[in-house]
């Protein structure tokens, strides 16, 4: 005896003693037509007579979109990213959508083909996370692919430097890494370092700007030695502490632009025999939850992942405005014992 294979959507308007337009508008919905309630009764139960599956794509072409949530980052392995993806999840599951993740590996010239990628898929929204670069190419290349897709009726909200046209949650990265400055100044620390992270990455540049202008409204600007271009990652912090410690200046603290290149840094201290807090203070920016039990505890910028991550799919999927809405996200200074002050 032959086996059987997967039911179709003939089968079921066989079944149902109508169309198969009927039966697909019934079981898919239809952007334009409607099906009346007595024929869709008959469609509906002859599907669960027959236990009928609806194609995902089907109903995606019926309805004009699907309910799926497309999220780009840089990182999918950094908790930076897997914080605000926690994020975007909740806020998903409200509004009933699934999330479809992407990862550039920290290669920014990927994200267009991603966007595009959704928009072929018919994906509900897009949410773009992470830091710009100084690219007006780039910029521009993804500012057209974000304009297709919202052109093909899917919406879109970004994470980071508003440049882009489109909705955007935007970190106080400036502000935060300065009042930063000004916290470990008040502990006693006059010797900093700065970890840069890439000279073109837009959120490594206004947190190293916004240390380094507080810095010098207190009187003790930084070293111009002092400030290490690395990487924006973990390895990029433990290859920039090493060059810091065994090329630059002498140091009482060092700044790295984001929590998981102060957690390089600190590994880094300690292969080079460097105790830290005690030969040298670290701190980080972001606070991510899952650093929390690194020791020393490490001091940082408090930023609420989770809830960018809710506001970013919120505004995703809120209704169009005539002009691009901005959501500003303040950070708060997180002192602990990586940076207790000076020890002379």
């Amino acid at each position: 005896m032959p086996a059987r294979g997967p039911v179709t959507l003939s089968q079921v308007a066989r079944e149902a003693g109508v169309s198969l337009a009927t039966a697909s508008r019934a079981i898919n919905g239809s952007a334009t037509r409607t099906v009346r309630a007595d024929l869709r009764d008959r469609v509906l139960e002859a599907a669960e007579r027959l236990r009928y599956s609806p194609d995902a794509n089907a109903q995606a072409m019926a309805r004009g979109r699907t309910t799926s949530l497309g999220l780009i980052v840089h990182d999918i392995a950094d908790p930076y990213f897997s914080s605000i993806a926690s994020g975007v999840t909740l806020a998903a599951e409200r509004a009933s959508l699934v999330v479809t993740l992407a990862s550039t590996q920290h290669d920014p010239s990927r994200e267009p083909a991603f966007v595009e990628l959704l928009r072929r898929q018919r994906a509900r929204a897009v949410i773009v996370a992470g830091g710009r670069r100084d690219d007006d190419a780039l910029n521009a290349e993804m500012r057209a692919a974000l304009e297709d897709f919202e052109r093909s009726g899917g919406s879109v909200a970004v994470i980071g430097q508003p440049l882009l046209d489109v909705d955007t949650v935007v970190i106080a990265n400036r502000s935060g890494s300065a009042a930063l400055a000004r916290a470990l100044h008040g502990r006693g620390y006059r010797r900093f370092g700065v970890l840069a992270g890439p000279v073109d990455h837009l959120t490594a540049r206004d947190r190293r700007e916004g240390f380094a202008e507080a810095l010098a409204e207190l009187g003790c600007p930084a070293a111009p030695d002092a400030f290490v271009t690395c990487g924006f990652t973990r390895d990029g912090g433990y290859e920039g502490m090493t060059r810091l410690l065994k090329d630059g200046p002498d140091v009482e603290v060092v700044f790295a632009v984001n929590d998981v290149m102060a957690v390089g840094a600190i590994a880094a201290a300690r292969d080079l025999a460097r105790s830290v807090p005690h030969d040298v203070g670290v701190a980080g920016f972001d606070d991510i939850t899952t650093l929390r039990d690194v020791t020393p505890a490490l001091t940082t910028v408090r930023i609420p992942l989770v809830d960018v991550g809710i506001a970013a799919t919120e505004l995703a999927l809120a209704r169009p405005a005539d002009e691009p809405r901005l959501v500003h996200v303040e950070g708060s200074v997180v002192l602990r014992e990586s940076t207790p002050g000076p020890h002379t």
